[in-house]
């Protein structure tokens, strides 16, 4: 195969992500959830659960877990890289 090493370097490489598709991976979880309950009882509840979901993949690509994430939500506060012009 031309490209196999290529493909096939995050089995040797731990640095190289299985897919370097962000886009497909940040949407997966909205399909499984339509999966798992048939749909969103709600448009509303379709927002919510994206805005929830978008605040929580933006914070894991600036380094911050999910937990800690929330933890300052609930505190009434936003992690730096939100908050700084």
């Amino acid at each position: 195969m031309t490209f196999e090493k290529e493909t096939l370097r995050f089995l040797d490489d731990p640095v190289v992500p299985f897919t370097n598709n962000q886009s497909e991976n940040d949407i997966r979880m909205t399909k499984v959830q339509q999966k798992i309950s048939g749909c969103f009882r709600s448009q509303k509840g379709a927002a919510i659960f994206c805005r929830i979901r978008s605040y929580i993949l933006t914070c894991r690509k600036h380094g911050m877990k999910a937990s800690e994430a929330m933890h300052l939500l609930f505190s009434g506060k936003l992690p730096d890289f939100l908050t700084s012009d």
